[in-house]
């Protein structure tokens, strides 16, 4: 199990007000395994998203990837599992504007204090059909471009898990759909991917949907006709209320990723 979560809560002090974006949550994810992870704004899917990607720590609970214990680490040992274990993949691409885009695939490999990183990042361009375009800075990419340069980053250091965080949220839907085949690809390659998504066309290649709302799992189903049925009739990716949302956690550069800006957010609940 590459994956294991117990009881895992993350609470929010907002004024007199606690927000409990994770209560209790409870989850597996087998090596392989290519999962979507839905639900309406306020769910707890982006926290859940920052916790599994070793940006942030529980308030309580459990968290262990590939056999080690994730949620007692510190800043450097958590630095260390997102180096060696995580890939990222963000909506926004958040690449570095004036430079080319095998220099951006090899940002992971400089904080990992590789001496060799031109030809592996050339390596992860082509897994994603982008190799023709290594020289070329962001600003002259298109955005399906720009998205498989960010992958290509991801998986440059060969992690054991791939997250994604709407990959096809700032794409037309044809861009979005050759965006989806390069997930295939990879998984098929054996590569673990956790998807977050509200779309409903994108949850459903998945193998397994996992819908959370007020921040718990309403439900943890493989994806067979009966689902895509029951999704597509009563939308149930999105049907569910929104709840007021806290502001992300700090996010400290993982060491597999560029700088990611901060945002000012609630204070954490100590239990």
């Amino acid at each position: 199990m590459i994956i294991r979560i117990r009881q895992l809560t993350k609470f929010y002090e907002m004024g007199d007000t606690v927000v409990r974006a994770l209560d209790g949550v409870d989850l597996d994810v087998e090596e392989g395994a290519f999962i979507a992870i839905v639900g309406p704004s306020g769910s707890g899917k982006s926290t859940m998203m920052h916790l599994i990607g070793a940006l942030d720590r529980p308030t309580s609970g459990t968290y262990e990837l590939d056999g080690e214990l994730v949620s007692g680490m510190s800043d450097g040992q958590l630095a260390s599992v997102r180096n060696r274990k995580i890939g990222f993949v963000f909506q926004t691409f958040n690449l570095i504007q004036r430079t080319s885009a095998v220099d951006n695939v090899a940002v992971p490999l400089f904080y990992a204090r590789k001496t060799s990183v031109r030809e592996p990042a050339l390596k992860a361009l082509a897994r994603v059909g982008l190799e023709q375009r290594a020289w070329h800075n962001p600003n002259e990419l298109s955005g399906g471009e720009r998205q498989r340069v960010a992958i290509a980053r991801g998986i440059v250091n060969d992690p054991k898990i791939l997250l994604a965080d709407e990959p096809t949220g700032n794409l037309d839907s044809k861009t979005g759909k050759q965006i989806m085949e390069i997930f295939h690809d990879l998984h098929r390659s054996g590569v673990t991917i956790v998807l977050v998504t509200h779309e409903l066309t994108v949850a459903l290649q998945a193998r397994r949907i996992v819908r959370m709302h007020d921040g718990k799992v309403l439900d943890d189903r493989m994806v067979d006709d009966a689902l895509r049925h029951e999704l597509t009739t009563n939308s149930l990716v999105s049907d569910a209320t929104p709840t007021p949302k806290p502001p992300p956690p700090p996010v400290q550069p993982p060491s597999a990723q560029p700088p990611v800006a901060r945002i000012p957010v609630a204070r954490p609940v100590k239990v």
